[in-house]
């Protein structure tokens, strides 16, 4: 080969290489495999259900699988160390119920929504007092005034302590004057389980959670404790409008542990922004009785902030430890 040729070869290999390493810089560096979502609460309930729709269209705007693992115990805790303490890469997310603003000031965890970055909310949902249809009572007043004669004989089912429907269940009793036995289950279908079966008198869950045993005549809801009536169960009184002050929130959104790149944060954000508005997210909402409330991460992380440092005021004044 002559001088010439070799030189040319070579600036050919060299424009090729280039090329190719071109190529591979601009190939999208996330996600580049599968991720996964941390459900902290057991499957069947609000949180797994948010969660399952929220992965299916976050997986059509990732073009890579995203699949939801439950992780279970200490109100949420575990579930949400076990991604805190996952490697910060956008591959590992969380489902963020309220209870994450809620576990450190129960003393169940030194854990907190502020070791994490939200990428949205999706949604709130009030909480609600139910029980068997063939209870003794018929009205909220009527359930309260026997917790009065019968203090803590009134077993309530919730979703562990801490849970935003314990807080829910325990905020009722303060406001009432009355005294309530807490009985704690690994996420709202469980309690739900316990009280069809009989074992404990009441669940403090969300609408949405009794909605079939309620369709079914199993159930009977005798308040909700929100601002404002379930689409779930329109005809059934607020708290509120019974006369005591008081309400109870709960609220789902999606985040990744603290230190993730602000770059995957920014591209969970986007597509999150679109699986808000996917027809099939809305649609699960308003089929369950869920307030659409999204919030891109930035507003959440404010909103997160806020909370955590409400109920840090306002758990101890409610719960025993």
């Amino acid at each position: 080969m002559n001088f010439k040729k070799f030189v040319k070869c070579a600036a050919l290999t060299v424009a090729l290489g280039a090329f190719a390493f071109q190529a591979v810089d601009a190939a999208p560096k996330y996600p580049r495999k599968q991720v996964q979502i941390v459900v902290p609460y057991a499957p069947g309930g609000a949180s797994d259900t948010v969660a399952r729709i929220y992965g299916k269209e976050l997986e059509k705007q990732l073009g890579k699988p995203v699949v939801i693992i439950n992780r279970t115990g200490a109100s949420g805790a575990v579930g949400l160390e076990s991604v805190k303490n996952s490697k910060p890469d956008g591959y590992t997310m969380s489902y963020m119920p309220v209870e994450s603003t809620m576990i450190s000031a129960l003393g169940l965890s030194t854990i907190s929504s502020d070791d994490f970055t939200f990428v949205c909310r999706i949604m709130t949902i009030p909480a609600a007092i139910t029980v068997k249809k063939d209870a003794p009572w018929n009205t909220l007043d009527e359930f309260l005034k026997y917790a009065k004669e019968n203090p803590g004989k009134v077993t309530i089912g919730n979703s562990g302590p801490g849970s935003i429907w314990n807080v829910a269940a325990a905020s009722l009793a303060k406001a009432a004057g009355v005294e309530f036995t807490h009985v704690p289950f690994d996420g709202a279908a469980p309690a739900v389980a316990a009280l069809l079966g009989g074992n404990i008198t009441a669940v403090a869950v969300s609408p949405s959670e009794v909605k079939s045993n309620v369709d079914s005549g199993n159930f009977k809801v005798l308040a909700v404790i929100g601002d404002k009536r379930s689409s779930v169960v329109p005809d059934v009184k607020t708290t509120k409008e019974i006369g005591l002050d008081v309400t109870a929130m709960g609220w789902g959104g999606f985040a990744v542990p603290k230190g993730t790149p602000a770059d995957v944060v920014k591209i969970l954000n986007d597509a999150s922004a679109e699986v808000a508005q996917s027809p099939a997210l809305k649609k699960l909402l308003a089929d369950r009785g869920f307030e659409y409330a999204y919030l891109n991460g930035k507003d959440m992380d404010e909103f997160a902030k806020a909370q955590l440092a409400q109920y840090k005021e306002l758990i101890p004044q409610l719960i025993k430890k």
